[in-house]
């Protein structure tokens, strides 16, 4: 709940406003229960017990990489579903990888998140949850947040955006906005409302193909808002918030990665000031996609960088613990 609607739920039970400051405070501890709560009287722990409850996960599995200290963590949800988050050390502060979604409705050929389709939107609370706790379990101090786990944040629009609202809040995590990216495979007519919102997070586009041929193989979404409208899209979000555009682009063999694709991407991207982000792609089991070599990897780095579009190369954190969210929750769900 966000401030004001706890302070308006307290003060129908009769409390002071100061009571819903409280509670709130305490909410961003995190706690597990109310009578964690020890400034509270026992009366109003036992009242706050009754009418509502707290969706604080369970760490099912953790796991730390021995070669750069990123943590993987696969949560267990009240209701016994699951999803993941990574923990990411960089110079520039420690960075928390969210999912929004039990599963993903995109159906995208690279990823794991996506096999067995969506279960459920997470909450906002669960999507904070996964921030507060592996702040608390980790015991690093995180001070920047991606929305590019588990699900399409803009799938489940309203619940991410009441999460960015949350974790904002002065008296919660005080996360700035410019301090928060969110991926999206291209909703367009969600792209829209979020920049009628006129947010100062940043905005990631997995856009992994430049022509509509290749990326509706790999990308379902596609053939709803093919790859000029979603460009279109991109523009006005940039127009309306003035925030740079990121684009993903996971680089797979003989798929997207051809001195073709790389011209038209440049030709497409051409005077936007846009940014690329090429991301060498993880292997699924499931999936027959293979990563791009590292000579066609600098090919396609030489024609961006040619034309001046503005191109790096995503760091692989965790190897060793296959930090990719869909991984863990895939190999849980197998067992069940």
């Amino acid at each position: 709940m966000l401030p004001e609607e706890l302070c308006a739920a307290l003060k129908e039970m009769g409390e002071p406003p100061f009571r819903a400051k409280q509670v709130f405070k305490w909410l961003s501890v995190p706690v597990r229960s109310f009578d964690e709560m020890t400034n509270l009287p026992k009366t109003l722990r036992e009242k706050l017990e009754e009418r509502f409850f707290l969706t604080a996960p369970i760490v099912e599995r953790k796991q730390v990489s021995a070669l750069d200290g990123t943590v993987k963590y696969l949560w267990r949800l009240y209701d016994g579903n699951h999803v993941e988050s990574v923990v990411m050390r960089y110079e520039h502060g420690n960075t928390v990888c969210v999912s929004s979604e039990v599963g993903c409705p995109m159906g995208c050929a690279f990823c794991a998140s996506t096999i067995g389709g969506k279960v459920r939107n997470l909450a906002a609370s669960e999507i904070l949850d996964q921030v507060l706790w592996a702040q608390a379990d980790s015991g690093l101090k995180l001070s920047n947040i991606v929305l590019m786990g588990i699900g399409e944040p803009l799938d489940n629009f309203d619940n991410v955006v009441r999460f960015l609202k949350l974790v904002n809040e002065p008296d919660g995590m005080n996360i700035g906005m410019r301090h928060i990216s969110l991926s999206t495979c291209g909703i367009v007519e969600k792209i829209d409302k979020l920049a009628a919102l006129g947010l100062q997070l940043t905005l990631s586009v997995s856009l992994h193909a430049p022509d509509n041929e290749t990326r509706s193989k790999i990308m379902p979404v596609n053939r709803a808002w093919d790859v000029d409208t979603l460009l279109a899209a991109c523009r006005r979000y940039f127009d309306r918030t003035g925030r740079r555009i990121s684009f993903e682009y996971a680089m797979i063999r003989d798929v997207n990665d051809t001195p073709y694709h790389a011209r038209l991407l440049a030709d497409k991207l051409a005077g936007t000031g846009s940014h690329v982000n090429l991301i060498p792609l993880n292997e699924v089991p499931e999936s027959r996609l293979r990563p791009s070599t590292p000579e066609a990897m600098r090919s396609f780095i030489a024609t961006l960088e040619k034309r001046n579009i503005n191109v790096t190369v995503r760091r692989k954190l965790g190897p060793d613990i296959e930090a990719s969210c869909g991984q863990l929750r895939r190999e849980r769900e197998e067992l069940r």
